[in-house]
């Protein structure tokens, strides 16, 4: 694919403005020192659409995009799952989760569990998230990112993995979350629109009577690629095992990501006020069910376009994750300026926020506790060197890492889903059972990742969703049974859920009640 000088001007004014913005929302009034509360959660001053938009910006990374638009291909809508049942998650952890978290003002995941369990179960999952994020999220990005700036440019992987980094750490590494929440507006207007553009052009290719028409003729010649929930027989089953995506392990990814996530939490802890992060949370489920009409359905539309010669179909039958980079292909000079510029925003959005969580997790979890009592100054310096040692680090492992893999999308599914079961039961039961002790915590944890290791290589059978389930129940139990056995813990490291409030407003209830009703009815169609 070529890049026309006007797509070259639109890509570089993009680059200009977003550094321009970032440096100009990151400007501290005369007198006043950034400090970590600055730093890492904007001051916690983030309104409603900030937080949804950017956490939008954050989640549509080259994972998202290029996987997605590469498990569209390979296997259909399907696939599409990973994005509307996580809009229902959005809405159960605006409602249940964020008054709690909120109500502590903590700037991190692990200060929670700190609280909660101990320092013990706290220091754990610090260097469990810095780790994962830092060789598994940072790396995967990266190199997805590459491969499709690879394939649109011709440099090579590593050069454009190296662009990409420096230019989040350039906009982003100076400013701290202030600065990635409010370039995210910007980000995720071009995400969209640089997708829709995508799926037009897409559709529009096909032997059918415009866009609309292609995806008319989509559904008729591919009614194996529309079906959300999939039979035994499928290919793709043990990836999405039928009715268990919707009633299984699914949930549990879901709740881990969106629920325990720093990356995605540290938005909403950012906010204004409860209601601002739970309004930016119903932003964020109402988006999310765009997410699939803009990477899946171009990766749907790729398999009739291969079988017309008009893409290599060979090659992406053995690399599916290339199937994005070849479908920009089709937008015309200007326009594909937009869909570049589209995926640059995706990866370096999804960057710079794990860069800065990354960086929360290490200066407030870790490096605090081992030095405190330090200047608010000299925390936000080293929250700039972890996060700047962090993407040096991934650039060295990405090809590694990640390079091998058919599909980058699942291998990030997987990987995380060895712990998912173990984190999703820590929180859970640090919320709702007063018994919960770090002794049961620790069991769900260490069990989680043995367990599902066990599973794994013992019952290869068993399609990931359905053991991160078992793994789930089994954690759930033990953790519950062996807090009983151990000692209820102290009475102030309890969650008191009378003393939160739980009610929501009439808007945020509304826009609830219409993502829900929309989600049903897609799945009552697509079935």
């Amino acid at each position: 694919m070529t890049l026309e000088t006007i797509d070259i001007v639109i890509i570089i004014g993009y680059a200009i403005a977003l550094l321009g913005i970032a440096l100009l929302v990151s400007r501290e009034p005369a007198g006043h020192d950034k400090n970590t509360e600055d730093y890492f959660l904007a001051g916690r001053a983030l309104p409603w659409w900030a937080i949804g938009a950017s956490l939008i910006a954050s989640n549509i990374s080259a994972e998202q995009i290029i996987g997605q638009s590469g498990q569209g291909f390979a296997v259909g809508i399907a696939i599409a799952a990973y994005e509307w049942q996580a809009a229902i998650v959005l809405i159960i952890v605006a409602k249940y989760f964020l008054p709690i978290f909120l109500k502590r003002r903590i700037y991190t995941m692990p200060q929670f569990l700190e609280q909660r369990y101990g320092s013990g179960v706290k220091n754990l999952m610090s260097v469990f998230w810095v780790a994962l994020y830092t060789a598994v999220n940072l790396t995967t990005v990266l190199w997805l990112g590459g491969l499709a700036v690879q394939t649109l440019t011709g440099w090579g992987v590593m050069t454009s993995m190296m662009a990409l980094a420096g230019f989040a750490v350039l906009y982003s590494l100076y400013g701290g979350l202030k600065a990635v929440a409010l370039t995210d507006i910007i980000q995720v207007v071009i995400l969209i629109l640089g997708g829709l553009a995508i799926t037009w052009f897409a559709l529009d290719a096909l032997p059918a009577d415009g866009a609309l028409g292609g995806l008319g003729y989509l559904m008729q010649e591919m009614p194996g690629h529309f079906e959300m929930i999939l039979e035994p027989s499928n290919p793709a089953y043990s990836d999405l095992p039928g009715i268990w995506t919707l009633l299984g392990g699914l949930w549990v990814l879901h709740l881990s990501y969106w629920g325990f996530n720093q990356y995605i939490i540290q938005r909403a802890l950012g906010a204004e006020s409860l209601g601002e992060a739970q309004k930016g949370l119903a932003f964020a489920a109402f988006l999310k069910i765009l997410v699939p009409f803009i990477v899946v359905i171009p990766g749907i539309a790729a398999v009739i376009l291969a079988q017309q010669g008009m893409l290599d179909g060979a090659a992406l039958a053995e690399k599916s994750d290339r199937t994005y980079g070849e479908l920009m292909a089709f937008a015309p000079a200007g326009l594909r300026g937009l869909v570049f510029a589209a995926l640059i925003a995706a990866v370096v959005s999804s960057l710079a926020s794990m860069m800065n969580s990354i960086s929360t997790i290490f200066t407030m979890d870790l490096y605090r506790h081992a030095r405190p009592d330090r200047p608010e100054r000299h925390y936000v310096t080293v929250g700039r060197i972890a996060a700047f040692s962090a993407m040096a680090i991934a650039l060295v492992l990405a090809r590694p890492f990640i390079g091998g893999f058919e599909s980058g999308f699942q291998t990030v599914q997987e990987y995380t889903g060895y712990i998912a079961p173990g984190i999703v039961v820590v929180f859970l039961l640090g919320f709702f059972d007063r018994k919960a002790n770090a002794v049961g915590a620790f069991t769900a944890l260490i069990g989680s990742l043995v367990v599902n290791v066990i599973l794994k290589f013992g019952a290869p059978d068993v399609p990931f969703i359905i053991r991160i389930w078992i793994v789930f129940m089994l954690a759930l139990v033990a953790a519950a049974v062996i807090s009983r056995m151990t000692g209820a813990p102290d009475e102030e490291r309890t969650v008191k859920l009378g003393d939160i409030g739980f009610a929501t407003t009439a808007l945020f209830n509304t826009l609830a009640a219409i993502t829900v009703a929309v989600l049903v009815g897609l799945y009552v169609v697509l079935w």
